[in-house]
């Protein structure tokens, strides 16, 4: 089997995976992967994460042309800003995750950093997670906001709209987001106890253990 068609496979896959663990809904959220020669797959506009055709992925060149499929999601200039400036990213994940939107409506979360240090694989998979404003769904300038990051960030919130996540390949930018939702999850189930969260030095002893981009 080509590489082409292994990858069309694999991304319906993954996005069932987390379409029927709720995780994404209806015909929200989009995934992106980079093939070997540069060209991308991208899951198409208005389709559902549940009941992806593999042959029906679009397939596009390293300058944008059409190849195959049908016509892809209207948010490729976000996922387009991450392989553009994030160097080694082969998969880009963006979902409409309920616990993460939430944590993005919060007023009192810090938008440099919107997940608390909770666990060491928050920090792990993710490093810090930016909050950007909310933007109108498929506007260019979510594509800017993330360039304006110069590649720093695996990992953006959108506000009122949802995560994306970079990954090194599909595996890896899926593993980030499920730990994003879990990591939010848990902020919210917390809100307003005394949960003890990673104290600087821990947090300094898991960034220089995992060479964590933490700055």
């Amino acid at each position: 089997m080509s590489e082409l068609s292994t990858q069309r496979e694999r991304m319906a896959l993954y996005a069932k995976s987390m379409f029927d663990r709720g995780l994404t809904h209806g015909s929200t959220g989009n995934l992106s992967a980079r093939l070997s020669d540069g060209s991308l797959l991208v899951t198409p506009t208005g389709s559902s994460m549940g009941f992806l055709d593999p042959a029906r992925i679009s397939h596009l060149s390293s300058t944008g042309e059409l190849l195959s499929g049908d016509r892809p999601t209207k948010e490729m200039p976000l996922h387009e800003a991450f392989y553009d400036t994030r160097h080694g990213t082969g998969a880009v994940v963006h979902l409409h995750s309920c616990h993460s939107v939430a944590l993005s409506l919060l007023p009192d979360i810090d938008p440099e950093n919107v997940l608390p240090p909770l666990t060491a694989y928050g920090i792990m998979l993710l490093g810090k997670v930016r909050l950007l404003p909310f933007f109108v769904p498929g506007d260019p300038a979510m594509g800017e906001a993330v360039r304006g990051l110069a590649g720093k960030r695996s990992a953006v919130l959108l506000a009122n709209h949802g995560p994306v996540v970079a990954g090194k390949d599909l595996e890896a930018a899926v593993n980030a987001m499920e730990e994003l939702e879990a990591t939010a999850k848990l902020a919210l189930l917390l809100r307003g106890t005394q949960a003890t969260a990673l104290e600087p030095a821990q947090i300094n002893r898991i960034v220089e253990r995992f060479d964590v981009d933490w700055n």
